[in-house]
């Protein structure tokens, strides 16, 4: 049987074709007993049945496998369950024969307290603590629920039983078929579903409300809630059933499902998971109270709700062959999601917003760490690390690219020819291109393949030389190290204004371009507000760009004019960033370019430049601490403007743009240290502590106002601490708790983090939400260091391996930046490390060299003082 170990995939010796579930759930004491007929096509002779089962009791006597044509039964000789590889060998006396059979198995199992397999999730009800029962199968957990072939290409029908408390609501992928009541029990028996993978198999038990629609053509879809929330599940609601009609429309595929359930789970240790026909959340991810949920909460249950249902087509209906093509899932899904949304609220402009996505994949990306989008699992503990900005954000900033370069109408088209062709089955990347390839005439293959198998992205340098433009491009590192790869690279231009424009592909190291015909003048020579050149327009591409300093200089003007787009704004400020942050531009430079933007009104571009500005305070605390004050006048100086435009409170008819930015932008201030801002955060929030309903603190202000109350909060001064503690265990709202934890963390004093810090792990914060509070201020870092140490064992024993636990990794390691701390965890972690964090950890150890390699460079800054005491008095 030990050759069965340590293999990345199943044999194949059978394939699984139909599952019929029992299960049978205990609320109380937590455990649950099931059965599980499985239909075979045994296709090669084997005395051994190999499939996946993880943390289940099962005997010898309580499997059998029958082969109906002749009435026999055979009962293995040996059943082993091997923990480490989650795989179940069933060896049997004597050969099993080709052709059909029904393996079944009786089995026990807990319903645990780690968010994945079939687990128990908390609720209130009527002052009383219940018990629920779900499943959260993906990646590889369905094995923790019933013995399967736990694989994406494993594709079989299900048919669901659950026996359940006659009160409870039992809900499955299907339809109810049937419902038999016996006494206080109740047996419900679903419809056999369609063909799908095991991860995603669903099922959920517990007590909720619910409100309804209908799609146009006559689809019922659900939001289950807690009971009394129904009111805060009609918004995504409604994005579902707008979103399903869509959806059907852009892939000329109607929804394979008759029904269409979504429910807010308390636990949960994702955003949310697109099980076929019952979608499952976090509370926060589907639920949307119009009285006392912020605008930046409103979009992201939208974003998040058009995602899960992109997925009912690209990753249910076509599912990914392995792991390794996650991204197909996960890229497409998060692309869709931002078109659907911008259909529904154009007003958002949300394609803007897309280029935080785009960031998110650039910044993970130009680690040497980082990972190709094909990754190669070898094991099942290897998978949860891919779930992460590669597969998410760069798989979906490459399809945009490679949609922009093809065409909207040519790239649907192709879609739609995509999901027919493979509707019911799996699919590889290469299925995709070569569907897009047929419809458009294009390379696709050969363009796309430089994106997805080699990890990295390219820096375009481009200059100026006797009237011609260079290309050059190289690989970006943020350790500002010279890589090695190369990409056929989508380029875009515009000369002056967006009339004028080229595109190209850039398929070598180098190129040159001719401009005098498309200028009529020299380079050089032209003058003020059409002499700017901006590469990447609409930042489309998954690349950066460096510009000469003619070039450089040119588009510093057109950006304090305003003669750029939003979206080029903000890709120049993210290139020059990116490039301060691998040493190749300086830090006095980015200051001058940042001052350029002191009159910017638009949302994105001003979230960037927070979040930059954050991150230099960061890195000149280390280096220039004498600085530091200098260079938060600074930003205080650069936010006023925006400031002031917005104001405290909501004005009629703004923009759900503008009340976003407010929060961020007084945050901003507030972590500067604006006393003013301060003041009047302090303010409204004593004022809402005597009134929960007053008008001084909306709902998008109360994060930058919990904020406030805790950079003056300290030990000794504990009021504003215990103020925010109150509010967080009054409230019911799952949103209002998470602004809370996260702003806890934001109080300079390392002794109250320490307190935070052993609150996030109490009773009275669930599991999912620690991880929420665990970024603490720069005060503090050292701090959370020892904390985590010393809690490394509890944290192992809650999460186990997955998101959560590499969450804590992440974000207590990466903010340091020195090469003896880096030391430090590197050592703590050689007798800890383990697959499902490995990835992570080297990840975060390369984000602290690098960061100490920046606070070295900006010691080094000889020009620095003089430009940052400058920029602080001026008056933005």
């Amino acid at each position: 049987m030990d050759e069965f170990k340590r293999q990345p995939r199943l044999p194949k010796f059978a394939v699984p074709k139909r599952y019929d579930v029992r299960l049978n759930p205990d609320l109380l004491s937590c455990r649950f007993t099931g059965s599980v007929a499985v239909d075979l096509h045994v296709v090669a002779p084997t005395p051994f049945i190999v499939l996946n089962a993880a943390d289940l009791s099962i005997t010898t006597h309580s499997v059998s496998f029958s082969i109906p044509d002749s009435s026999k039964v055979l009962k293995p000789s040996r059943v082993e369950l091997f923990e480490d590889d989650e795989i179940l060998v069933l060896e049997f006396p004597e050969t099993v024969p080709i052709g059909l059979g029904v393996l079944a198995i009786q089995f026990e199992g807990t319903l645990n307290d780690r968010m994945k397999g079939f687990y128990r999730s908390t609720y209130e009800h009527n002052g009383e603590k219940k018990n629920m029962a779900v499943t959260q199968f993906e990646p590889a957990d369905a094995r923790r629920c019933f013995p399967c072939w736990d694989e994406p290409a494993c594709k079989a029908t299900f048919k669901i039983t659950l026996d359940v408390p006659v009160e409870l609501i039992a809900l499955s992928n299907m339809p109810i078929a049937e419902e038999k009541i016996d006494g206080n029990r109740k047996t419900v028996s679903f419809l056999e579903s369609p063909i799908m993978s095991t991860y995603l198999v669903a099922v959920v038990v517990g007590l909720f409300d619910y409100v309804e629609d209908h799609t146009s053509d006559g689809v019922k879809v659900r939001v289950y809630c807690q009971v009394g929330k129904t009111n805060q599940g009609k918004f995504a609601l409604y994005v579902a059933v707008k979103s399903l009609e869509l959806f059907k429309d852009y892939f000329a595929t109607p929804y394979s499902l008759p029904k269409l359930d979504m429910i807010a789970i308390p636990d949960f240790a994702l955003g949310a998971m697109e099980n076929y026909g019952l979608v499952t959340y976090r509370d926060v991810a589907l639920l949307y109270d119009d009285q006392h949920s912020a605008a930046a909460n409103k979009q992201g249950v939208a974003i998040t709700v058009a995602h899960e249902l992109a997925h009912q087509w690209f990753g249910n209906l076509v599912t990914m062959e392995w792991w390794t093509h996650l991204w197909l899932n996960e890229g497409f899904a998060t692309w869709v999601s931002f078109l659907a949304t911008d259909t529904l609220f154009p007003e958002w402009r949300i394609w803007s917003q897309f280029l935080d996505t785009t960031t998110d994949g650039l910044r993970l990306d130009g680690l040497a760490e980082s990972h190709p989008i094909e990754v190669e699992v070898n094991h099942a503990g290897e998978i949860d690390e891919i779930f992460d900005s590669i597969s998410y954000s760069k798989g979906a900033s490459v399809i945009r690219m490679l949609q922009s370069y093809l065409g909207a109408q040519s790239f649907q088209r192709s879609l739609a020819s995509y999901i027919k062709k493979f509707a019911c089955s799996n699919a590889k990347t290469e299925d995709l291109w070569a569907v897009l390839e047929e419809e458009s005439g294009e390379p696709v293959n050969k363009i796309m393949a430089s994106w997805t198998k080699q990890k990295g992205y390219p820096v375009v340098s481009v200059k100026v030389n006797n009237q011609k433009l260079e290309f050059n491009q190289s690989q970006f590192l943020t350790s500002g190290a010279q890589g090695e790869g190369q990409w056929i690279v989508p380029i875009t231009l515009c000369f002056g204004s967006y009339d004028v424009r080229k595109n190209f592909l850039l398929q070598t190291k180098s190129e040159t371009l001719d401009v005098n015909e498309l200028l009529g003048t020299s380079i050089a020579e032209e003058k003020g507000e059409n002499s700017w050149i901006k590469l990447n327009v609409d930042q489309t591409g998954f690349y950066r760009v460096k510009y000469d300093e003619l070039l450089a200089t040119k588009l510093r003007y057109a950006v304090e004019k305003q003669l750029l787009s939003a979206t080029d704004r903000y890709g120049i400020l993210e290139d020059y960033y990116a490039l301060w942050a691998a040493r190749k531009e300086s830090l006095t430079s980015l200051i001058n370019l940042m001052g350029a933007y002191r009159e910017e009104v638009d949302y994105t571009v001003l979230s960037n430049l927070i979040a930059v500005s954050y991150k230099i305070k960061r890195i000149a605390a280390d280096a220039v601490p004498d600085l530091l004050e200098y260079l938060k006048q600074f930003f205080i100086n650069l936010f006023q403007y925006s400031a002031e435009r917005l104001g405290w409170d909501p004005k009629p008819g703004e923009s759900h743009l503008d009340a976003m930015l407010r929060g961020e932008i007084l945050t901003a201030l507030i972590v500067f240290g604006h006393v003013p801002t301060l003041d009047e955060a302090s303010r409204r929030f004593q004022a809402f502590l005597e009134d929960r309903n007053t008008p001084l603190l909306p709902p998008d202000i109360r994060m930058a106002t919990y904020i406030a109350v805790m950079q003056r909060a300290s030990i000794s001064n504990r009021q504003g601490y215990e103020s925010l503690l109150k509010l967080y265990r009054e409230t019911d709202l799952s949103e209002q708790k998470g602004l809370i934890l996260s702003s806890l963390g934001f109080s300079l004093d390392p002794d109250l983090i320490l307190e935070v810090l052993n609150f996030l792990l109490s009773s009275e914060v669930r599991s999912q939400d620690a991880v929420i509070g665990v970024s603490v201020s720069w005060e503090g870092r050292d701090l959370a260091w020892a904390w985590f140490k010393e809690n490394w064992e509890n944290l192992v024993k809650t999460y186990g391996s997955g998101l959560l636990l590499t969450h804590f990794v992440g974000s207590i390691v990466s903010p340091f930046a020195s090469f003896e701390k880096a030391k430090e965890v590197e050592e703590f972690f050689v007798t800890r490390s383990k697959p499902s964090i490995a990835r992570t950890l080297k990840q975060s150890l390369e984000r602290v060299e690098n960061n100490a390699n920046l606070v070295q460079s900006v010691k080094n800054e000889k020009s620095l003082a003089d430009a940052v005491k400058e920029l602080a008095f001026r008056k933005c």
